[in-house]
């Protein structure tokens, strides 16, 4: 019955673990792949047929063959930035996870609302740049890895910095502590909340700074970047658990005050883990992140709860087939 239906997405991000997950499951997938961008996805053979367009807007173009296929599209974060939000919203072709909240997501005074009224400690948010009065990191809407963010401690070093930029921008509290991104996944088949791994990222040129004595990089006067270039598992205190299942509760429940559906499907708070070993959540992702591809073939948690390989990739499509054999796909599409 299953087998039906075809499991697609975008040739990007974390797609090599949503198709091979997908195919441990046994649907048949399709990977949708810009032009030169192919032959990842044929040497690791993920795909069972690969749609090869020249641009990304040419995806418009190729929704009623996806249709056609009985495809359900699993969104990612490279999908969000190169489809737009508008699309996405009106796209026809059965979706994976709820789209109210991927706009919500986008959109980082929505995020602060839904992360206050989850009462998770959050830094502080500064609404002008001229109210900085401490280290800021600011950072701009949507979902693009990173880049551009850059640190300022008062106004003047934050115009300096943003220079010709026209992007809206949120200004930040930067919180000193352990960067930790956790990996949940939440089923409205069973009501309940997993965790399936954490990571941490590698970002450039930050990560970078630290093989460089202070002196020179004062003297070079190099600036701090965070475009996002890998990531690295992380294996965290076993007494911190409680508190990251009680945050990702509060996280859902929140969500369904906020859309009808809320959230469901994989998810991520991206936190900072201060000396005091008090968690403070500075964005959330509600979506896969790339940050679940350092477990290919499961993490110390899927493991403990599965047994098996189990990443997110896989999970998103046991999801899908047990929402399938149930006859209630439409709990998991939106």
């Amino acid at each position: 019955m299953f087998e039906e239906y075809k499991i697609a997405t975008l040739g990007s991000h974390s797609a090599l673990q949503i198709l091979k997950g997908a195919k441990e499951e046994g649907f048949k997938t399709v990977c949708i792949c810009l032009k030169g961008n192919e032959k990842p996805y044929e040497s690791f053979r993920v795909a069972d047929e690969m749609i090869i367009i020249d641009s990304y807007k040419d995806f418009f173009s190729i929704e009623k063959k996806l249709i056609d296929k009985n495809a359900i599209l699993i969104p990612h974060a490279s999908m969000i930035a190169y489809l737009g939000m508008d699309y996405i919203q009106s796209m026809q072709l059965m979706h994976f996870g709820n789209k109210n909240i991927l706009s919500i997501e986008a959109h980082r005074v929505l995020q602060k609302q839904w992360l206050e009224m989850a009462n998770l400690k959050i830094p502080k948010h500064f609404s002008s740049p001229e109210t900085i009065d401490r280290l800021c990191i600011t950072k701009f809407h949507g979902a693009d890895g990173g880049r551009g963010y850059f640190l300022a401690k008062d106004a003047k070093e934050f115009y300096t910095k943003l220079a010709q930029s026209t992007k809206e921008y949120y200004i930040q509290e930067y919180v000193v502590g352990i960067p930790i991104y956790i990996h949940y996944f939440y089923s409205p088949l069973t009501n309940e909340i997993e965790v399936l791994g954490f990571d941490k990222r590698y970002e450039a040129n930050v990560d970078g700074i630290g093989r460089i004595a202070a002196k020179d990089q004062l003297a070079c006067e190099i600036n701090s970047s965070y475009t996002v270039g890998g990531n690295s598992p992380v294996v965290i205190r076993e007494s911190l658990l409680p508190e990251v299942f009680a945050m990702g509760e509060a996280v859902i429940k929140a969500s369904q005050q906020l859309t009808p559906g809320g959230l469901f499907g994989p998810f991520c708070l991206e936190t900072i883990l201060n000396s005091d070993l008090k968690f403070y959540v500075f964005e959330i992702s509600a979506r896969i992140v790339a940050g679940t591809n350092v477990f290919m073939n499961g993490s110390p948690y899927s493991y403990l709860r599965y047994n098996e390989p189990m990443n997110t990739g896989r999970r998103i499509a046991r999801e899908i087939k047990q929402a399938i054999l149930t006859d209630s796909l439409s709990k998991v599409l939106g």
